[in-house]
């Protein structure tokens, strides 16, 4: 594997960091996952303007364009023998002493990650965790390198390692995937956990809510119980990797994937597959 850090692409064996990058010693760092395509990233300018807008919360100084971004895909699928990739787009505070650092991070650590894209699954088995969803680190969740909560979770599904665990909240709300975000289907409704959860706002997520919505879909966005999974007539999960999931199985119950999920994820790929893959 190829990856590109601060600009220069290494081979894995290579790559270092310092062991005092601030994303090393706190978990101060962001990143955004996508599909990468020799045609380009779909919805690109939502997943760099995320990132940035919590880069800046967090007192990190960083800057990225579209065309930038496209240029080291493009690089690293060449340097990888890659018709199509999964890139972790990874941004840390960089290099400061130990103790932790009131002031702006002004030379971060930019890694970009790329492996070969996973086939995606045609659906997924979906268990409801004992593990409780932590709250955000700040006013909202990022997609930081805190990420012990996704990994315990992971862990209690070691016994089904292909399953998605769905977290609540403390106060027993359903929020969102280990890896995804949710949604299901009861009647001529189509429901979502609020970001007043705690979940991350998942760039998938916002454009499939758009996407209903154009289409005269009645979207609910709330906070629900987790009876109103198992009451659901249909469940699916999105993420920018795998895009939109069915869930065929939740709990060890069998369900229905319904009419209209197919049709959702159809016209996601149809979109992700278009001819504006970069915006």
């Amino acid at each position: 594997m190829f990856l590109s850090i601060n600009g220069a692409v290494v081979a894995k064996e290579q790559a270092t960091i310092s062991a005092f990058d601030h994303g090393f010693l706190y978990g101060i760092g962001l990143f955004e996952t996508f599909a990468a395509h020799k045609n380009g990233v779909f919805l690109l300018e939502a997943h760099i303007d995320r990132l940035l807008k919590g880069l800046e919360s967090v007192g990190i100084a960083y800057a990225l364009t579209k065309e930038r971004a496209l240029e080291t895909v493009y690089t690293l699928l060449e340097a990888n023998q890659l018709e199509e990739g999964y890139v972790r787009w990874n941004v840390s505070a960089g290099m400061r002493e130990i103790g932790l650092f009131p002031d702006r991070y002004e030379a971060p650590t930019e890694i970009v990650y790329m492996k070969p894209l996973p086939k995606k699954p045609l659906h997924k088995e979906a268990v409801v965790l004992h593990t409780v969803r932590n709250t955000p680190e700040g006013g909202v969740r990022l997609k930081s390198h805190h990420y012990l909560n996704n990994v315990l979770a992971k862990q209690e599904l070691n016994q089904s390692p292909h399953a998605e665990g769905i977290f609540l909240t403390k106060e027993g709300h359903v929020a969102e995937g280990i890896v995804s975000n949710l949604f299901w289907i009861k009647g001529d409704v189509v429901f979502t956990p609020s970001l007043e959860t705690g979940i991350l706002g998942g760039v998938t997520r916002s454009f499939v809510i758009k996407q209903l919505q154009r289409a005269g879909h009645e979207v609910r966005v709330g906070l629900f119980k987790a009876e109103a999974l198992h009451e659901a007539d249909a469940l699916f999960l999105t993420n920018s990797i795998q895009g939109v999931v069915p869930i065929t199985k939740l709990d060890g119950r069998e369900l229905e994937i319904g009419s209209l999920v197919p049709v959702i994820a159809a016209n996601y790929t149809h979109a992700a597959n278009g001819g504006s893959k970069t915006t």
